[in-house]
Formats: structure tokens, C-alpha cells, sequence
């Protein structure tokens, strides 16, 4: 017969706890301590404090500072959580000195302070410079969009909010007549309970969509036209993203080539990326003023991806004088090493779904003919049609051919339009384009210089998102209103340089 160890619940081990021996030397949260308590300044946090002479003392900002990094580099953002881990932890115990701050504090304290974490952000990128984590060959530019505390069914233009304020009221009026109706009737208390519990709720709805609807103006993107509202965040955007469509904000990220470190960090509400290289390049300029790396900084590479492409923003650096390499949507179809690679399949497959497609036609641009897929020959309607700024040959076939065609259904968009199929074969684009900025920056790009340049974008930046959402695990902000997002995304980043620090900058570490 099988024989167990005895154990007795009812007995008690005391350990000596010593905190200052828990936080060793090498580990993260000791580089976190030395640096918060020796390299940084942090009187950017005593403004928001009022109670010099009367008041309770409040916690030290190195204090609760120290604490929420640490959460952060474990990814856990919730302050509930974190005040457990004081509680519970014996790492964030001697952290904290045993202190144990609840997690209302621990929440005012991130919420309220973006511009003392931009401060600080601000200390450790120039720390890191003088630390020589910085090259300042190039610097990558881009975004991560992250989902925020605000949920995407709350989003719509203000005609779609007040469509659903008035489905909400007509439900309530439906839901009040049938208890008129029914007041003779006998219905068990239970759903009586719950219809006047679920009326309550859609009148509190309503009322908070027609609350929104009478103080929101109508928000605007950056073309001018109208976006959607969000009645919790309206300051974040509806985006889509590749793990689907997300209410959230983007997350920019300029990266240093050499380490990467990140040199600047900015939230925007907003999925498009059109319009947000400006102010990414002014605030890595506002790092750097008034330090012996400004001058340096003229000769840093810019890289980032098609969605930064745009002729106001090529005009810009070209203004600015800035070594840029931005690549455009053809980017890549232009590039030898993709000549085999399948092209991405209509999004639209109902739409023509059997039509022919253009290659299909037999088409000889030296002999100047062409002929559709039924073997009909098609005339030549001009040798060099401008269109815009693009320059065509294009082909028309006879309207007998067309008219009597069997594939007429399959060579027209609509078999009832009485003009027969032209086909269009682009040849060139006009000098003026040649000449202009967008096609400079094309020939910038494809040059093995440019190529070269661009293909370390990819190796600099993505690291950095990949390591904050998968190796760390924060895979969303937990805030609400752009200026406090983005001081929880400078946050983020803050923690990514502090680690770049503790690996590679002190020689104890």
C-alpha cells in the first residue's frame, strides 16, 4: 500500500525579509532604482502636488514611478493589479519599501502627469545619447495601432448616433405600450423586473447619445471630410488593423538604427498616417535642442513606409532639407526581387468577377494592333492619350464586333452600354511629372543607395512593437483622451530605452 509524506497546516514559519538585499545588482529593477533615484530629475512631478503646508504627505514620485515601470516591464498596466503586487510581491515590496499605495493613486498618478512622463521620456533618450546607444545614421518612423479604453460599438457620424437614439426611443415606446396593454394581464414580477430594469438602461442611453450629440461638434479628419464620433473617447478613432477593426489610437515611433533606441514617441487619434511625419520630426528636433547632437542630426537618414507618402510631406522634407527616403505604393512592384511575386487578389470578387482583364488581349505596342480575346482586331483610337498626368495608347473595338459579340457579357461592365470595350496601355508619364517631387523621390528610393537605405527600416522598428505587445505583453492602452494616451505610449516606449539602458549602457548591469 502506498505511503505519503505527513503535512500539518497548523504551524508557522517566520522568514526574515531584508528589502534592500531583494533588489540585486544586474537585475532590471535595480538599473530602474539607481537611475530614478541618481540620473533623472524628476521636480517635473512636484507641480502637481499642493501641500507644503498643510495636507497629508503624498507618496514620492520616484516611489510610485519605480513601481509602475517595473508592472510595466512584467505588462501588467492595471493598478489594481499593480497594488496587489505590492501586497503579494516580494520584489515590488522592497520596491515600494513595503509601502503598498493603493490603486487610485497608482491610476491619478499616470493619468494626471503625461507632461512630467514626456519630461522624463525626453531625460532618458538624451541619456541614452550621451550613453552612445544612438548612431544618428537613420532613424525609422513608424506606427503601432493599439485598441484603447473605449468601445467601437459607441462610434458613428452624428446622422448614424441620431439613428440610434431614435431606434433606442421607438424600442422604450414599443416596451411601454405592451405593459399598458398588458396591465390586466397577470405576468410573473421576475420579467416585470427585468422589462422596467432594461427600459431604465435604454432611456440612460438615450439620454447619454443626446447629451453627446448636443455638445460634439462634428469631428473631422485631415481631408475634411467627416469621420466617425466616439461617444466614450472622442478623441480616438475607429481603425482597421490586421487582427480586424479596432477603436483606438496609432502609436508613432521613431527608431535609432543602432540600438534601437527610440528617440521620439507619439500617440495620435487617428488610423491614417498622412500628416504625421511633421510633427514625429519637430518633436525629435525638440529633444535635441541645445545639445552637441543637433548639428548631427542633419545628417541623419529618414525612413518610413508608403502610408507617411504624400506630395505635402515630400515637399516638406525637401523644404527642410531632410535626407528622406519614403517609399510609395508601387515601391515594391518596381523592385527586381518581387518581378515573380503573385499580385494580391481582387478585395471586390463580385465585381469583375468574369471580365476580361487587360492582359488577356493580345496586345503588340510595336506594330500598334490589338486583338480581344475573340479574336476580333480592335482599331487604334490615338498613340499617346494623356490622362492626368500619364500617358496612354489605347484601343477601341468596332461597334459590329461588339454588338454581335457571344463575350460581350464578359468583355463590358454593363452588356447594355452602347460604346464597345477600350483598352488602355500605359506607356510613360508626362516630363512635368518627371520632373516633379513625388517621381525625384521614386528615383530616390530605387537607386541601390535608396534600397539599401530603406531595407533597414524594417529590421529598426517592428522590433520595438514586437517587443512591447509580444514579449511584454501590453497589447492595449488602458486611458482614455489623446493627452492621456499619449503619455501612457511615451511611458511605454519610456520602459523600452530604460531596458536598451540596463543592457547595454552600465558596465555594472
Amino acid at each position: 500500500m502506498a505511503r505519503y509524506k505527513e503535512y500539518n497546516y497548523d504551524q508557522m514559519k517566520m522568514i526574515p525579509v531584508a528589502f534592500d538585499r531583494q533588489i540585486l545588482p544586474g537585475s532590471f529593477e535595480y538599473s530602474l532604482s539607481y537611475l530614478i533615484d541618481h540620473e533623472l530629475d524628476l521636480t517635473s512631478f512636484d507641480r502637481h502636488y499642493r501641500n507644503d503646508d498643510n495636507g497629508r504627505p503624498a507618496y514620492d514620485p520616484r516611489l510610485l514611478l519605480k513601481i509602475i515601470i517595473l508592472a510595466y516591464s512584467k505588462g501588467i498596466t492595471s493598478s489594481r493589479q499593480i497594488e496587489r503586487l505590492c501586497r503579494e510581491n516580494i520584489t515590488f515590496m522592497a520596491l515600494s519599501a513595503d509601502t503598498q499605495p493603493h490603486f487610485s493613486t497608482l491610476a491619478d498618478f499616470i493619468s494626471r502627469a503625461p507632461e512630467a512622463i514626456t519630461d522624463l521620456f525626453s531625460q532618458i533618450v538624451l541619456m541614452c545619447d550621451q550613453l552612445g546607444l544612438i548612431g544618428k545614421e537613420m532613424f525609422a518612423i513608424d506606427g503601432c495601432k493599439l485598441p484603447s479604453n473605449a468601445s467601437k460599438e459607441w462610434s458613428g457620424t452624428h446622422a448614424e448616433l441620431k439613428k440610434k437614439r431614435q431606434k433606442i426611443d421607438r424600442a422604450v415606446r414599443r416596451m411601454l405600450q405592451r405593459h399598458q396593454e398588458q396591465d390586466n394581464a397577470e405576468l410573473a414580477p421576475d420579467i416585470q423586473a427585468r422589462e422596467k430594469e432594461q427600459i431604465k438602461k435604454l432611456r440612460a442611453v438615450s439620454r447619454k447619445i443626446k447629451h453627446f450629440l448636443d455638445t460634439e461638434t462634428e469631428r473631422k479628419g485631415i481631408s475634411g471630410k467627416t469621420v466617425k464620433s466616439n461617444i466614450t473617447d472622442n478623441e480616438s478613432a475607429k481603425m482597421k488593423t490586421s487582427h480586424g477593426v479596432i477603436q483606438g489610437y496609432t502609436g508613432v515611433a521613431a527608431v535609432d538604427s543602432q540600438c534601437q533606441v527610440v528617440v521620439h514617441a507619439e500617440a495620435f487619434g487617428q488610423g491614417q498616417e498622412h500628416g504625421l511625419l511633421k510633427p514625429v520630426l519637430e518633436g525629435i528636433r525638440e529633444t535635441f535642442v541645445d545639445t552637441a547632437s543637433e548639428k548631427q542630426l542633419k545628417k541623419t537618414q529618414i525612413t518610413a513606409d508608403s502610408g507617411y507618402h504624400n506630395r505635402g510631406m515630400l515637399e516638406y522634407l525637401e523644404a527642410e532639407g531632410i535626407d528622406a527616403y519614403l517609399a510609395d505604393t508601387g515601391f515594391r512592384s518596381r523592385d527586381p526581387r518581387f518581378k515573380d511575386h503573385k499580385s494580391a487578389k481582387e478585395r471586390n470578387k463580385r465585381q469583375d468577377k468574369e471580365r476580361f482583364s487587360q492582359s488577356e488581349f493580345a496586345i503588340d505596342r510595336k506594330s500598334e494592333t490589338c486583338r480581344c480575346p475573340a479574336g476580333k482586331i480592335m482599331w487604334l483610337k490615338a498613340r499617346r492619350a494623356r490622362i492626368g498626368h500619364h500617358l496612354f495608347m489605347q484601343f477601341q473595338g468596332y461597334e459590329h464586333d461588339c454588338n454581335d459579340c457571344g463575350l460581350r457579357k464578359r468583355c463590358l461592365r454593363n452588356p447594355n452600354q452602347p460604346t464597345p470595350r477600350q483598352i488602355n496601355v500605359a506607356l510613360d508619364i508626362t516630363q512635368e511629372q518627371k520632373a516633379g517631387i513625388i517621381e525625384r523621390m521614386k528615383r530616390k528610393i530605387d537607386s541601390p543607395k535608396g534600397r539599401h537605405i530603406y531595407s533597414q527600416r524594417l529590421g529598426t522598428v517592428e522590433p520595438v512593437f514586437g517587443h512591447i505587445t509580444d514579449a511584454i505583453g501590453i497589447k492595449r492602452f488602458s486611458l482614455r483622451g489623446k493627452r492621456k494616451v499619449d503619455g501612457q505610449w511615451k511611458l511605454m516606449m519610456l520602459l523600452h530605452n530604460i531596458l536598451k539602458i540596463h543592457r547595454y549602457g552600465w558596465e555594472w548591469a
